[in-house]
């Protein structure tokens, strides 16, 4: 995630029954014909939303918010009743190329810090999916992580920034056993965030559990884990 390493096939750790990588990746996402240009959530109508939710897609998935990201944002808000709610795609490439995730944090970290500047009334809730549950992790870390290594890591942002976070809601963050087979550091979220924080993990998905099997690693709206993300975000608004 944060280094130029390469990363190991997941067939090649003793005791882990993943296919390849590559394979467990494509596994994580629903197959991309799915998600139709015109579900690309639609940019906020106003500048200032009441509440704005800040999403970093899966693994493969096409540019948007993924599958994941739009069921919790049309769950979300449907929760919000009369409050606006606008939305923010990160923008990363999202490929197993693993490194590029730099690319989100430094853009999810940005865009945060632009909407508590520009829009300080607004309610963020930040979130992600598999790969982009680790490039939100990173966002709310209060610290560089060891073994980031990288000329210029991305800096914590600044801690009167949480204070515009209502929520933060991730699923299938992947595991500090994921992490060290794909050769990145661990995902620590920071302390000011972590109170207001909700990670879910669908019983065997190998990418946030450390073992089982890559179809449970689709299955978060099945699960009802979406609709229990967005129940803790709107409790938090």
């Amino acid at each position: 995630m944060l280094d130029e390493q390469p990363l190991s096939p997941c067939a090649k750790i003793p005791g882990v029954k993943f296919p390849p990588l590559s394979r467990l990746i494509c596994a994580a996402v629903a197959p991309i014909w799915v998600l139709a240009i015109a579900s690309l959530p639609p940019a906020s109508a106003e500048p200032c939303p009441d509440v704005e939710v800040v999403f970093a897609r899966g693994t493969t998935e096409p540019p948007g918010v993924g599958r994941i990201g739009q069921s919790f944002v049309d769950t979300l808000r449907s929760r919000v009743g009369t409050k606006s709610l606008g939305v923010y795609p990160v923008n990363y490439p999202a490929t197993t190329d693993f490194p590029t995730a730099i690319d989100g944090i430094n853009d999810a970290g940005h865009h945060v810090e632009s909407m508590a500047a520009n829009c300080p009334r607004t309610k963020m809730v930040l979130g992600g999916y598999s790969q982009g549950a680790a490039v939100m992790g990173f966002v709310t870390s209060n610290a560089v992580p060891d073994g980031a290594n990288l000329a210029q890591p991305p800096q914590p942002m600044p801690l009167e920034v949480a204070n515009h976070v209502a929520a933060v809601t991730l699923f299938g963050t992947p595991s500090t056993q994921f992490m060290s087979i794909i050769n990145q550091p661990p995902i620590t979220i920071g302390p000011v965030y972590a109170p207001k924080t909700i990670e879910l993990c669908v019983p065997n998905d190998p990418v946030c559990s450390g073992s089982g099997f890559p179809a449970a690693h689709r299955q978060y709206v099945e699960a009802g884990m979406v609709d229990q993300a967005a129940d803790f975000a709107a409790s938090h608004l």
